[in-house]
């Protein structure tokens, strides 16, 4: 054999034991492992029970409804607020404007206390907490189930719990005003009330 196949030969087979050693070089045990998640939001679930509070007849000044509905919470999640929209329209049994008077500025509301919170014993009209015309209520949006609306002595604060309700109490009152109110003779007033539950703060998870 030549001394140049020999110098050839030579060459190529220290290229391939270089390469042998590189590719050892880079050899090792390798493993994997997987993870996964999942995100499912909670619900709210808000209800009202009746959803009919009151229907009332022949209504005169002075007469007076005790009426109570629940508010339940059959979601997922806690709900921190009940905020309370009200409105009404009123049908003029002589089509006029009753001489430009609202008849929700005298219908009283007179809310009397959340059972579930109070810690004063059984409710009666006569502990009457806070109150506020139909007309002045369009303006609010009071918390239904907050403490600072009913009394200020709860076992329990604000919100409603999943799986819990609220047994609310409320009057209304057709005020006698001491006055003429003979313009809303025949005149009805259909009211609709509007519950709307708000979720807490976000927490760490």
């Amino acid at each position: 054999m030549s001394m140049k196949k020999k110098l050839g030969l030579g060459i190529a087979t220290a290229a391939l034991g270089i390469s042998l050693v590189g590719g050892g070089t880079f050899a090792y045990f390798s493993d994997t492992a997987e993870t996964n998640g999942t995100f499912a939001a909670g619900t709210l679930d808000l209800n009202a029970n009746p959803t009919t509070i009151i229907d009332v007849e022949n209504l005169k000044p002075g007469d007076w409804m005790n009426r109570s509905f629940t508010l339940g919470n059959g979601g997922s999640l806690d709900i921190s607020k009940v905020l309370l929209e009200t409105s009404y329209e009123v049908i003029d049994a002589e089509g006029g404007d009753n001489a430009g008077e609202d008849f929700g500025e005298h219908i009283r509301v007179n809310f009397l206390w959340n059972e579930d919170k109070a810690v004063l014993g059984p409710w009666s009209p006569d502990n009457v907490v806070y109150y506020t015309t139909l007309a002045e209520l369009q303006s609010m949006s009071p918390d239904a189930v907050a403490n600072e609306i009913f009394v200020p002595f709860f076992e329990e604060r604000g919100g409603l719990q999943s799986g819990d309700s609220d047994e609310l109490h409320v009057q209304f009152e057709f005020v006698e005003s001491g006055g003429d109110q003979n313009v809303f003779q025949g005149d009805s007033l259909e009211l609709q009330w509007n519950f709307t539950g708000y979720q807490g703060e976000g927490e760490r998870r």
